[in-house]
């Protein structure tokens, strides 16, 4: 927890006096997620998240705070942290804490309170979050692995298809051009994927020019990938030389392709996790699978035409 400030409004303040040096508690509580039946009465057969005076009584809990259940096997968990106003003060600042993790799991941090006067309060600061290997967090984490794999293999892909390349050139058709751009933009696409997880999980923070390039190399490869596969469905360096009058059709497709999939590689890239609704988030998904099928429906008919041609 680093520079972690509490801000309650004047009028909860004006309510204590000077000299009421704790009030206006504020709970900061860290529960594995299948830990999280254990915050709230449950065990004591109540619906309260709050300790109230009656449950208080046989103290199985403290007045004014939040019930918690402690683990047996692990008795500080779930962790809670305190942090009270002090006198009549509208801010309140919590003590610079690092919490040891010695358990793999999904982690949750909950800020409650219980004091009805808090309600209105205003939380800035930052949470800073490591994993043993890194700053990436856990469901990330293999990706890195796997870009710098996925990096290597297009690698030793491209290097064979160039000595192929060199050995046939006198052979070699206008299409196979387009093939050898697909490959490099697939090293380049994962290269800067893998360079850009390194420096994510180093440094904690994304670094948004590598992101914003790993992105744009993402949808050109993408929409290149589908436009080459339809042009040969369609004939194009088989049957035919050109495309003749679709062609400004096929760019067209191509053109709004690519726009819509780099706008939802930069909305899951690099927007936070709940920052936009389902809703936004369908905004940008479904062109996306629209185009998709448009493009395996074109695909399969012009296909199936070039066939019949071709027999």
């Amino acid at each position: 927890f680093e520079s972690v400030t509490f801000r309650r409004t004047k009028e909860a303040a004006a309510q204590h006096g000077e000299m009421e040096q704790n009030n206006g508690l504020i709970e900061a509580i860290i529960v594995e997620i299948r830990d999280r039946e254990r915050i709230g009465g449950n065990y004591l057969n109540s619906d309260a998240i709050c300790c109230t005076s009656e449950l208080a009584k046989d103290s199985s809990c403290k007045k004014g705070e939040v019930i918690i259940h402690r683990n047996s096997d692990n008795p500080d968990w779930p962790m809670r942290i305190r942090t009270s106003f002090s006198g009549s003060d509208d801010e309140a600042k919590m003590e610079t804490t690092t919490v040891y993790i010695n358990h793999t799991g999904m982690y949750y941090l909950y800020f409650m309170f219980c004091d009805p006067k808090l309600k209105g309060t205003v939380i800035s600061g930052k949470t800073i979050w490591r994993n043993p290997t890194g700053y990436l967090p856990g469901k990330m984490a293999p990706l890195m692995t796997f870009y710098g794999s996925m990096s290597l293999a297009y690698l030793v892909l491209g290097l064979i298809w160039f000595l192929q390349f060199v050995r046939f050139w006198k052979d070699i058709l206008p299409l196979q051009y387009y093939i050898t751009m697909v490959i490099a933009l697939g090293m380049c696409e994962m290269a800067l994927w893998y360079f850009e997880y390194v420096n994510f999980n180093s440094t904690g923070t994304r670094p948004m020019g590598i992101t914003v390039w790993a992105v744009t190399f993402s949808a050109v490869r993408k929409t290149v990938s589908r436009l080459l596969l339809l042009v040969v469905s369609m004939g194009f360096g088989v049957v035919r030389p050109t495309l003749g009058g679709i062609t400004s059709k096929v760019a067209l497709l191509g053109f709004i392709y690519f726009i819509a999939s780099e706008a939802l590689e930069l909305f899951e890239n690099l927007g936070n996790i709940n920052d936009f609704s389902r809703k936004v988030r369908l905004f940008f998904v479904l062109p996306v699978a629209v185009l998709d099928a448009c493009f395996i429906l074109w695909i399969f008919s012009s296909l199936s035409k070039t066939l019949e041609k071709l027999q």
